[in-house]
């Protein structure tokens, strides 16, 4: 007799969607902040289990011998993209495809297209007319309250670190630990683009 299925496992038999995408964007965030993500894991009304399964589904799409190129990837999950605007870097314009993401309200999904329509580029970005964060001092250096730009530009200059792994980035910042204090040096780490954690720099 074949083995009955475990109902109380989570299914794939659903299409993977916006949802499914966003536990893939919070598995990588429990690395830093699973605080944060358990809350955010609670708004959406899954398991953990659900979250892992979403993962594991989300990178056998993306290390398929048969996968589809990046950027038709996103728009089978995410759907039509909600804008494309045209962005110049250096010489060169690219086309920038956003999509939100509800856990983030201000935010959104951004894939930077080259001109050839290769992906250049894949991390959550400020949603546009969106306000963005009043980043000081250290102390406004919190978690998920900004993105890689929004500490780039607030900080000058800013030098890129080495992520510790695929999907983080990393910036050396001269912050000051209060307002009109000396600036200090420090490193802050983002996953998808988004804040997780600042130290000194050198040290985990």
């Amino acid at each position: 007799m074949g083995r009955m299925p475990d109902r109380s496992s989570p299914a794939a038999s659903h299409p993977f969607g916006p949802r499914d995408f966003q536990l893939v964007l919070l598995r990588r965030m429990a690395d830093h902040n699973s605080g944060l993500v358990e809350d955010a894991r609670r708004v959406l009304g899954v398991t953990v289990a659900e979250m892992r399964e979403a993962n594991r589904r989300w990178q056998a799409m993306v290390r398929s011998t048969r996968a589809r190129s990046a950027v038709s990837r996103y728009r089978s999950v995410l759907g039509t993209p909600e804008a494309r605007l045209r962005r110049a870097l250096g010489d060169l314009e690219c086309a920038a495809l956003l999509w939100p993401v509800p856990l983030w309200p201000d935010l959104r999904f951004e894939v930077l297209l080259a001109p050839n329509g290769a992906v250049w580029n894949e991390w959550l970005v400020r949603a546009p007319g969106a306000p963005a964060p009043r980043l000081r001092t250290r102390a406004d250096l919190t978690p998920w309250s900004c993105t890689v730009d929004e500490a780039a530009r607030a900080f000058p200059p800013a030098r890129p670190l080495e992520g510790s792994a695929p999907t983080r980035w990393g910036l050396l910042l001269s912050v000051p630990d209060e307002e009109g204090g000396r600036p200090r040096p420090v490193a802050a780490e983002f996953t998808w683009g988004l804040l997780q954690r600042v130290g000194l720099p050198g040290r985990e």
